[in-house]
């Protein structure tokens, strides 16, 4: 069993169940999609609400839901009714996230029965967003940030960025926020500090984009920052994850096991952030 649940801050709990593939079995799309568990019975708890969390399937959601179910599912509203993906969540707001609990995860599958808790923490802001031009690229630049980091305790973030500019179709360029190529860090290195950094611009690669432009926002972008909290199981998590996708296929790094929060036997985990957002006008 493979569990890849998530809560945060003012969101229901959403939770997606698949059974792990031998590495050398097929990876096309049919193959992913047959992966699903279906049939579980999934709960959440917070200390003083327990729910059963409903199963829906992108292809049959209830009305109204759409939007919601796109952002969870990652994938646009115009493209759920062609995927049968489904997942586990509650539309009751007692049981979405709240920062200063603890929530506890409970699936129960053909017998077997698997736990992971994950909490809440508070969130950080950022003290000032800011864009700068880069070098001998002045309609290019990155993203900025002033961060005072509190004292004395272990915190640790996860970057994630959205950009809400139109196109010439009058929507947003970009449909979710999606992480950047190195997106988590803690403090160890910064403890109550208050410093500047920068991240680069993850929907600017590929096709399209020159050497020059690559990673960098065009002047006159408009960019949503989402900062993400999490406690130190979840990012020992996604540290380890994220340092494995880099190295894949490098025969000269060396091997990651990426530990998990679960108990029972499942891969995967059960995830709680905070995030806290800024909108950054990228002009000088």
């Amino acid at each position: 069993m493979v569990i890849d649940g998530r809560i945060e801050t003012d969101a229901p709990p959403f939770v997606l169940l698949s059974k792990s593939k031998e590495v050398y079995a097929s990876t096309d799309l049919e193959a992913f999609l047959n992966s699903f568990v279906s049939g579980a019975v999934v709960i959440v708890a917070n200390g003083t609400t327990t729910v059963t969390l409903t199963e829906i399937c992108s292809d049959n959601l209830p009305p109204g839901t759409e939007e919601l179910a796109a952002s969870m599912f990652g994938v646009a509203v115009e493209d759920l009714a062609n995927y049968s993906l489904c997942a586990y969540t509650s539309l009751d707001p007692s049981i979405w996230g709240e920062v200063g609990k603890t929530y506890t995860l409970t699936v129960s599958y053909e017998g077997q029965t698997y736990t992971a808790k994950t909490s809440i923490v508070a969130p950080t802001s950022f003290d000032n967003s800011y864009w700068k031009s880069d070098g001998d690229t002045p309609n290019l630049g990155y993203s900025w940030v002033t961060l005072t980091d509190p004292t004395g305790t272990f915190d640790a973030y996860k970057w994630e960025v959205k950009r809400i500019n139109l196109d010439e179709n009058g929507n947003e360029v970009d449909q979710s926020f999606i992480p950047t190529h190195n997106p988590v860090f803690d403090d160890e290195f910064f403890d109550g500090l208050t410093f500047d950094f920068w991240y680069e611009n993850p929907f600017a690669t590929g096709a399209g984009y020159t050497e020059e432009s690559q990673w960098l926002y065009a002047q006159g972008d408009t960019v949503v920052i989402k900062l993400s909290k999490m406690d130190e199981a979840l990012y020992e998590f996604m540290e380890k994850r994220y340092t494995q996708l880099q190295t894949a296929g490098n025969p000269f790094a060396t091997p990651t096991n990426i530990p998990n929060n679960i108990e029972g036997g499942a891969l995967g985990v059960w995830a709680g952030y905070s995030p806290s957002y800024d909108t950054l006008v990228c002009e000088p």
